[in-house]
């Protein structure tokens, strides 16, 4: 009788083995981390909308069991800064590190979360700069479980299809929008049907990248789930999220213009569809319900139609008296009655993307404005009492001394609350990109390691030397970190007129602690490289 107890044991044995491993429904997407790899205490203290419109159309059209996870959101936080153009050397030599070593405390994490939660499919939304960590994700899921179907989704699965599917740990890139095409891939995984039968889909057949047809993007955006509705059932670490981090929403996908550095247009392409202003308030008086009293649209651009932006801010002055909120403008969508409806219903800051201050640099980066259009655009907003945000980038393909020093002159005569400076990057799949290939700026061995918009080493200018360019990098940082402290300090005299003595000598003391803190680290940084 033992005997043929053994016996079956062993036939159950073999038969388990000889049968493919039962399916794990669920899917766990992931953000993967970048600003944690450059400091212990850094911290994307926002739950991306990626993954929670993912995560909410998952659970709204399949019964997935879902996870969203972002791994660059530290519990553990401290307030740091990284976006500053003259991020410290250290910190990139960190960032270096901390990629090329499994065993790094955000890697462990990363493996304990997948570990944890054991998910069939592993999605990963991946811009180009954070591609490298994504593929570090990709490996992990990987070694967790071989059988894990991982997915690569973004703008660089769609700006940089094959070279994406050349790691080979990624099994498949969904190709623009994602919400329904990942839906799809889920019942076919769950139905055994070929992937080849998805549309909007590239993966590996018998060693050949395979492309699907091509998706059309969703009519309607009201048929979306809002993120925040989905946030306390999937997301990982809920509960030590603020209520700010919540406070992103997208009124629109797609923007008209062809800025030749941005990649929005691959995703979205440049045929603009809106929700309507009735379903972007209920998200925004949801959000208010959970505690959350400031509201950025993470729209590419904000409010291109006229007609759109009255509507949906006099809902939002109806509806949503107590809400402050800012977004993301043009030169060209700056109109006096539109600046005046915004103001009316609660908007307190804009960032307009202005780039050069020189009119050739901004029509072969096809901006469609001129620098001397910026000026009284940016005047208009703060007549009407809204804080400006002023971004600007140095070293585009064409850039020459000149056109740079037109840039410096620009950003010391506009009259920005904020300047935020960047230095060009050419991502694999812009039309820029190609341009730097044909100028010779670019070859085949181009590392999206090494480059993304802040990194100390991007120098892609035909024009000028690179140790001349990092010198004017320099000089501009200087500049703005000048104009940047005077705009604190105007801020904080108008703050004395507005709300009183006490909640201005919080500010006060709040930027005298943050300039001490950056001449010490200076003196430190002195020191050390003595």
């Amino acid at each position: 009788m033992t005997g043929l107890i053994r016996m079956r044991e062993i036939a159950e044995t073999r038969q388990s083995e000889a049968s493919p491993a039962p399916l794990r429904k669920r899917i766990m997407i992931i953000d993967p981390p970048f600003k944690r790899l450059y400091h212990d205490h850094a911290s994307l203290v926002k739950f991306p909308l990626a993954l929670g419109y993912l995560s909410g159309a998952i659970l709204k059209w399949t019964d997935w069991e879902v996870q969203a996870y972002n791994a660059d959101f530290n519990p553990k936080r401290k307030a740091i800064s990284l976006d500053n153009v003259t991020r410290i050397r250290e910190g990139m030599a960190r960032y270096l590190r901390t990629l090329e070593d499994p065993t790094a405390p955000i890697w462990e994490e990363v493996r304990s979360a997948v570990a944890e939660f054991d998910p069939g499919v592993v999605g990963i939304s991946s811009k180009t700069q954070n591609f490298p960590s994504a593929m570090r994700v990709a490996r992990i899921a990987k070694q967790h479980s071989p059988d894990t179907l991982v997915v690569l989704g973004g703008p660089h699965a769609t700006l940089s299809t094959r070279a994406a599917l050349d790691c080979p740990d990624i099994d498949v890139a969904v190709l623009g929008e994602g919400e329904m095409t990942l839906v799809e891939l889920l019942k076919a995984r769950e139905n055994g049907a070929p992937l080849s039968e998805v549309a909007g889909l590239a993966c590996l057949q018998d060693g050949r990248k395979v492309f699907t047809p091509s998706r059309a993007n969703m009519p309607d955006l009201d048929e979306l789930p809002f993120p925040a509705q989905a946030a306390p059932r999937v997301l990982r670490d809920y509960e030590s999220y603020p209520a700010e981090a919540f406070g992103y929403v997208f009124s629109a996908r797609g923007c008209p213009y062809a800025c030749t550095f941005c990649e929005s247009k691959a995703i979205w392409t440049q045929k603009t569809r809106w929700r309507s202003p009735e379903n972007v308030v209920r998200e925004l008086k949801l959000l208010m319900e959970r505690g959350v009293r400031y509201v950025y649209f993470d729209d590419d651009t904000f409010g291109i139609h006229p007609r759109y932006i009255a509507e949906l801010c006099s809902l939002i002055e109806t509806e949503c008296p107590k809400l402050k909120w800012g977004c993301e403008i043009t030169v060209g969508v700056v109109k006096e009655r539109s600046v005046e409806y915004m103001r009316r219903s609660g908007c307190v800051r804009v960032n307009i993307g202005i780039e050069s201050g020189n009119n050739r640099i901004l029509r072969s980066v096809k901006k469609g404005h001129t620098i001397e259009k910026a000026y009284p655009a940016v005047d208009l907003c703060r007549r009407n009492g809204i804080e400006v945000g002023a971004f600007f980038m140095v070293g585009f393909p064409e850039e020459t001394e000149e056109t740079l020093q037109d840039t410096l002159t620009a950003i010391k005569r506009i009259n920005a609350d904020n300047i935020m400076l960047s230095i060009f990057t050419p991502y694999p799949g812009s039309e820029l990109f190609q341009v730097c290939k044909e100028l010779g700026v670019v070859d085949d061995d181009f590392d999206i390691t090494i480059y993304n918009h802040q990194s100390p080493e991007n120098c892609f200018t035909a024009f000028i030397p690179r140790e001349r360019f990092k010198e004017l990098v320099r000089e501009a940082a200087s500049v703005v970190r000048r104009k940047n402290s005077r705009g604190r300090w105007r801020r904080v005299v108008g703050m004395l007129r507005q709300r009183g003595f006490h909640r201005t000598k919080q500010m006060a003391r709040q930027f005298l602690l943050t300039r001490v803190a950056w001449y010490l680290n200076a003196l430190r940084l002195a020191v050390s490289r003595r």
